[in-house]
């Protein structure tokens, strides 16, 4: 089943029951697919709805930091429950030992020996990892690795 498929069977869901804010985040998701497609100018492969998830993930993400820095809790929590609704459409996220293993494979394979070496060790590593890691957390333990 396509994500346009079950987002469409979700919203037909949060509809009949009344859940405003399932309702409203699935929305903004169709929404953002259909942008997307429009973008592209035609029908969205798994990987390209895969990419519009986690921009959508990380965009919310960003927001709750936002609005804790400054102090809204109210609207933290709001975000909160957004994310949550978001990750359902998102694939299981990768532990950092797992991203640390394919870094390691990947500093391997390249034969990264330095710091100097990071764009192609991020280059092998970015595609392994797409929509399953945080960008942030494969850039920290790439770093780390090529330090040692």
């Amino acid at each position: 089943m396509s994500l346009e498929t079950q987002l469409t069977e979700d919203l037909k869901t949060a509809m009949k029951a009344h859940d405003k804010l399932t309702l409203s985040v699935v929305r903004m998701m169709k929404a953002a697919l259909m942008n997307e497609k429009v973008k592209q100018g035609h029908e969205l492969t798994p990987d390209e709805e895969l990419t519009v998830v986690s921009r959508e993930l990380k965009q919310r993400k960003e927001s709750m930091a936002e609005f804790a820095k400054g102090n809204r809790d109210d609207l933290v929590a709001n975000v909160k429950a957004e994310i949550a609704v978001v990750e359902k459409y998102a694939p299981k996220q990768l532990s950092e030992d797992e991203i640390a293993k394919i870094v390691a494979d990947s500093i391997a394979k390249v034969n990264a020996s330095g710091m100097g070496d990071f764009g192609k060790v991020m280059g092998a590593v970015m595609p392994q990892v797409k929509g399953k890691a945080d960008g942030a957390i494969v850039n920290k333990t790439v770093k780390a690795q090529l330090s040692k």
